[in-house]
């Protein structure tokens, strides 16, 4: 019976399962949010899908760009410069990701309404983010250099 589901479907009856419950939960999700502010909801799509169309997509590409002409001394292709790329762009992209998110706190902008909120400071974040940056780049390139040693080793066998 698997086999025949499966060649009829091309995958399992569980992947089939969680497929129809998350579609299930993104038209529950979608009922609910278009029971309120309906129009609201769709500003707020289309504006980020156009915001990350037009901004943040020639942004990651300018970047990605100025990261590749900065290493210019490895060969473009290199495994070497591959890995050294995405230990520079998987720490920036959570980074600037978490910034994104938090950019009201961040920047203060909504400070009095997360003090009322909360009755917590906002002050705290600009710190926590920059830690967090850091912490984020260290790993990276400690596991960066943990690789290369590792690869400098099983070359040496």
């Amino acid at each position: 019976m698997k086999r025949l589901f499966r060649a009829v479907y091309g995958e399992s009856a569980f992947h089939l399962l969680v497929l129809l419950a998350s579609f299930a939960l993104c038209g529950y999700a979608l009922a609910r949010l278009l029971t309120g502010d309906w129009w609201g909801v769709v500003e707020w799509a289309v504006g980020a899908a156009l915001i990350h169309d037009l901004v943040l997509v020639p942004l990651y590409g300018g970047t990605d760009w100025l990261l590749h002409k900065a290493l210019r001394g490895r060969r473009p292709g290199s495994p070497a410069r591959i890995m050294l790329v995405n230990h520079i762009r998987v720490p920036a992209f959570l980074s600037l990701l978490l910034l994104l998110v938090y950019w009201p706190l961040i920047s203060q902008d909504a400070g009095a309404t997360y003090r009322r909120a909360t009755l917590l400071s906002p002050g705290v974040f600009l710190g926590r983010w920059v830690l967090i940056t850091a912490v984020l780049f260290a790993a990276s390139g400690l596991l960066l250099v943990f690789r290369q040693w590792r690869a400098a080793r099983g070359n040496r066998k």
